[in-house]
């Protein structure tokens, strides 16, 4: 549920009470809730990209394929291990890290992963990188751009960076600058 910050204040006995203005009905959550300890976490609303840049970022990725020979699940997952950005590393025994990796990767075609050997003997780093799926708008775009890029440079026509740029614009929040 998206929310903005309305008040934060001091009870007299020095505890803290955060006030939050919620774009949403929360009244069966709070009747549900109103008694019991919470685990709360807070983060920056980003919108996530649209369903139309997941279009276009697809018909490129068709386009590439045609004209390279790769499949275009290849072509998506080497975009998604470029764009930077998009990945979390973790030190694992190499017994568990097999594990981690199934698990990982069944949720999606761009949840890969690499490893590294470790400092630590009988330990790998893993690295893994999040689907498109779960991108804001700033990754999407980054992904689109990047295979833009490679469409130019074997000769297909793709919107200018100009357009590619407009069309970035409109997947932004709009709420990011201004009051809820």
């Amino acid at each position: 549920m998206r929310a903005r910050i309305a008040e934060l204040s001091l009870t007299l006995d020095g505890r803290q009470r955060l006030t939050l203005e919620l774009r949403g009905d929360f009244r069966e959550e709070y009747d549900r809730l109103k008694d019991h300890e919470l685990e709360v976490a807070l983060k920056k609303y980003r919108r996530r990209r649209s369903l139309s840049a997941n279009a276009y970022f697809w018909a490129l990725c068709g386009k590439l394929a045609e004209a390279t020979g790769q499949p275009r699940e290849m072509i998506y997952r080497s975009c998604v291990q470029d764009i930077g950005r998009n990945s979390v590393a973790v030190t694992l025994e190499e017994r568990a890290s097999l594990a981690f990796r199934e698990i990982w990767e069944s949720r999606g075609l761009g949840w890969l992963t690499d490893t590294a050997p470790s400092e630590a003997p009988g330990y790998v780093d893993v690295i893994a990188y999040y689907g498109s799926s779960v991108y804001d708008t700033k990754q999407m775009s980054q992904l689109i751009d990047h295979v833009a890029q490679d469409c130019r440079a074997v000769g297909i026509d793709t919107a200018t960076p100009e357009e590619l740029a407009g069309m970035a614009e409109n997947w932004r929040n709009p709420y990011e600058n201004s009051d809820l």
